[in-house]
Protein backbone atom coordinates (compact mmCIF):
# COMPACT_ATOMS: atom_id res chain seq x y z
CA UNK A 1 0.00 0.00 0.00
CA UNK A 2 1.43 3.38 -1.17
CA UNK A 3 1.60 6.24 1.27
CA UNK A 4 1.32 9.91 0.36
CA UNK A 5 4.58 11.72 0.97
CA UNK A 6 4.58 14.44 3.96
CA UNK A 7 5.10 17.60 3.28
CA UNK A 8 8.47 17.56 4.48
CA UNK A 9 9.16 14.23 2.21
CA UNK A 10 8.19 16.63 -0.89
CA UNK A 11 10.67 19.18 0.61
CA UNK A 12 13.64 16.88 0.81
CA UNK A 13 13.20 15.44 -2.82
CA UNK A 14 13.11 19.38 -3.86
CA UNK A 15 16.43 19.88 -2.12
CA UNK A 16 18.47 16.58 -3.36
CA UNK A 17 16.40 17.69 -6.95
CA UNK A 18 18.38 21.54 -6.05
CA UNK A 19 21.50 19.27 -5.65
CA UNK A 20 21.37 17.89 -8.81
CA UNK A 21 20.66 14.29 -7.54
CA UNK A 22 17.78 12.25 -8.62
CA UNK A 23 15.60 11.15 -5.44
CA UNK A 24 14.80 8.27 -7.59
CA UNK A 25 18.01 6.44 -7.45
CA UNK A 26 18.42 3.46 -5.33
CA UNK A 27 20.74 5.22 -2.43
CA UNK A 28 18.00 7.80 -2.26
CA UNK A 29 14.87 6.75 -2.76
CA UNK A 30 13.98 6.32 1.26
CA UNK A 31 16.30 9.80 1.99
CA UNK A 32 13.05 11.87 1.93
CA UNK A 33 11.01 9.51 4.47
CA UNK A 34 14.47 9.40 6.51
CA UNK A 35 14.91 12.83 6.71
CA UNK A 36 11.95 13.68 7.91
CA UNK A 37 11.59 11.40 10.64
CA UNK A 38 15.36 12.56 12.02
CA UNK A 39 14.14 15.87 11.78
CA UNK A 40 11.14 14.94 14.18
CA UNK A 41 13.30 13.55 16.77
CA UNK A 42 15.84 16.64 16.43
CA UNK A 43 13.56 18.93 16.76
CA UNK A 44 10.85 16.86 19.48
CA UNK A 45 11.88 19.38 22.37
CA UNK A 46 9.39 21.52 20.77
CA UNK A 47 6.83 19.07 21.86
CA UNK A 48 7.95 18.47 25.15
CA UNK A 49 7.45 20.59 27.94
CA UNK A 50 9.87 22.15 29.70
CA UNK A 51 7.92 22.86 32.96
CA UNK A 52 6.56 19.13 33.23
CA UNK A 53 9.81 17.83 33.37
CA UNK A 54 11.21 20.16 36.26
CA UNK A 55 7.73 19.90 37.94
CA UNK A 56 7.69 15.98 38.41
CA UNK A 57 10.61 15.79 40.59
CA UNK A 58 10.44 18.90 42.76
CA UNK A 59 11.26 18.11 46.11
CA UNK A 60 10.24 21.09 48.66
CA UNK A 61 11.56 21.76 52.18
CA UNK A 62 14.75 20.02 51.72
CA UNK A 63 17.50 21.37 54.44
CA UNK A 64 20.18 21.37 51.36
CA UNK A 65 22.09 25.45 51.45
CA UNK A 66 25.84 24.61 49.40
CA UNK A 67 25.96 24.82 45.63
CA UNK A 68 24.69 21.86 43.68
CA UNK A 69 26.32 21.07 39.79
CA UNK A 70 25.61 18.99 37.18
CA UNK A 71 28.68 19.21 35.12
CA UNK A 72 29.96 17.73 31.48
CA UNK A 73 25.83 17.15 30.54
CA UNK A 74 26.19 15.90 26.73
CA UNK A 75 24.01 17.98 24.16
CA UNK A 76 22.82 18.13 20.80
CA UNK A 77 21.25 20.74 18.64
CA UNK A 78 20.93 22.37 15.62
CA UNK A 79 21.66 25.96 14.38
CA UNK A 80 18.75 27.43 13.23
CA UNK A 81 20.76 29.78 11.06
CA UNK A 82 21.90 27.11 9.07
CA UNK A 83 20.09 23.56 10.49
CA UNK A 84 23.55 22.09 10.83
CA UNK A 85 24.71 20.23 14.40
CA UNK A 86 26.02 22.09 17.30
CA UNK A 87 27.12 20.21 19.95
CA UNK A 88 28.87 20.08 23.36
CA UNK A 89 28.61 20.25 27.30
CA UNK A 90 26.31 21.96 29.41
CA UNK A 91 27.12 22.82 33.29
CA UNK A 92 24.21 23.70 35.34
CA UNK A 93 24.49 24.78 39.12
CA UNK A 94 22.27 26.38 41.70
CA UNK A 95 22.39 27.70 44.91
CA UNK A 96 18.77 26.57 46.65
CA UNK A 97 16.39 27.73 48.97
CA UNK A 98 14.57 24.83 50.69
CA UNK A 99 13.93 23.32 47.46
CA UNK A 100 15.54 21.03 44.83
CA UNK A 101 15.33 18.92 41.83
CA UNK A 102 16.15 15.97 40.91
CA UNK A 103 19.20 15.95 39.08
CA UNK A 104 18.70 14.25 36.13
CA UNK A 105 15.79 16.86 35.65
CA UNK A 106 18.82 19.38 35.09
CA UNK A 107 19.58 16.90 32.23
CA UNK A 108 16.21 16.36 31.06
CA UNK A 109 15.43 20.08 30.78
CA UNK A 110 19.29 20.45 28.60
CA UNK A 111 17.71 18.10 25.98
CA UNK A 112 14.41 19.18 26.20
CA UNK A 113 15.56 22.94 24.99
CA UNK A 114 18.37 21.60 22.91
CA UNK A 115 16.19 19.42 20.89
CA UNK A 116 15.07 22.81 19.02
CA UNK A 117 16.35 24.67 16.32
CA UNK A 118 18.54 27.21 18.36
CA UNK A 119 21.39 29.32 18.63
CA UNK A 120 23.41 29.00 21.69
CA UNK A 121 23.00 32.27 23.63
CA UNK A 122 19.12 31.58 23.62
CA UNK A 123 19.84 27.88 24.73
CA UNK A 124 21.45 29.17 27.76
CA UNK A 125 19.34 31.58 28.90
CA UNK A 126 16.69 29.20 27.96
CA UNK A 127 17.84 26.92 30.95
CA UNK A 128 18.84 29.23 33.43
CA UNK A 129 15.61 31.17 33.37
CA UNK A 130 13.16 27.87 33.53
CA UNK A 131 15.32 26.69 36.12
CA UNK A 132 15.18 30.46 38.31
CA UNK A 133 11.32 30.18 37.71
CA UNK A 134 10.67 26.65 38.46
CA UNK A 135 12.86 25.96 41.37
CA UNK A 136 12.81 29.71 42.96
CA UNK A 137 16.64 29.13 44.14
CA UNK A 138 19.08 31.99 45.26
CA UNK A 139 20.51 31.81 41.81
CA UNK A 140 21.60 29.99 38.74
CA UNK A 141 24.57 29.08 36.81
CA UNK A 142 24.84 27.89 33.17
CA UNK A 143 27.99 27.55 31.16
CA UNK A 144 27.62 25.97 27.70
CA UNK A 145 30.96 24.94 25.78
CA UNK A 146 30.14 23.96 22.05
CA UNK A 147 31.43 23.32 18.74
CA UNK A 148 29.17 24.32 15.50
CA UNK A 149 29.39 22.61 12.23
CA UNK A 150 28.15 25.76 10.32
CA UNK A 151 31.64 27.00 11.25
CA UNK A 152 33.79 23.92 10.57
CA UNK A 153 31.99 22.57 7.73
CA UNK A 154 31.57 26.12 6.02
CA UNK A 155 31.41 29.76 6.23
CA UNK A 156 35.16 30.53 7.77
CA UNK A 157 35.65 26.61 8.10
CA UNK A 158 37.83 26.69 11.92
CA UNK A 159 38.08 23.42 12.48
CA UNK A 160 38.77 23.82 16.10
CA UNK A 161 37.07 26.71 17.33
CA UNK A 162 34.48 26.11 20.51
CA UNK A 163 31.78 28.82 21.87
CA UNK A 164 31.48 29.57 25.04
CA UNK A 165 28.36 31.18 26.42
CA UNK A 166 26.94 32.01 30.21
CA UNK A 167 24.31 33.03 32.22
CA UNK A 168 24.37 33.67 35.83
CA UNK A 169 21.02 34.69 37.38
CA UNK A 170 20.48 35.88 41.45
CA UNK A 171 23.79 35.46 43.52
CA UNK A 172 25.68 33.87 40.65
CA UNK A 173 25.33 37.40 39.22
CA UNK A 174 25.46 39.71 41.97
CA UNK A 175 28.19 37.79 44.40
CA UNK A 176 31.32 37.21 42.91
CA UNK A 177 32.17 34.62 45.79
CA UNK A 178 29.80 32.23 44.64
CA UNK A 179 30.68 32.95 40.74
CA UNK A 180 34.16 32.02 41.66
CA UNK A 181 32.79 28.82 43.23
CA UNK A 182 30.89 27.87 40.44
CA UNK A 183 34.26 28.22 38.20
CA UNK A 184 36.69 27.06 40.16
CA UNK A 185 34.52 23.89 40.31
CA UNK A 186 34.25 23.84 36.13
CA UNK A 187 37.72 23.75 36.41
CA UNK A 188 38.16 20.64 38.73
CA UNK A 189 39.13 17.19 37.42
CA UNK A 190 40.35 19.50 33.95
CA UNK A 191 43.94 19.85 35.17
Amino acid sequence: MDRKPSAVEEAVRAILNHCGEDPEREGLARTPHRVAQALDFLTRGYREDPKVAINGALFTEEDYQEMILCKDVDFYSLCEHHLLPFFGKAHVAYLPNRRIVGISKIARLVEIFARRLQVQERLTTQIARTIMEQIEPLGVAVVLEAEHLCMRMRGVEKQNSYVTTSAMLGVFRTHQETRQEFMNLLRSGRD
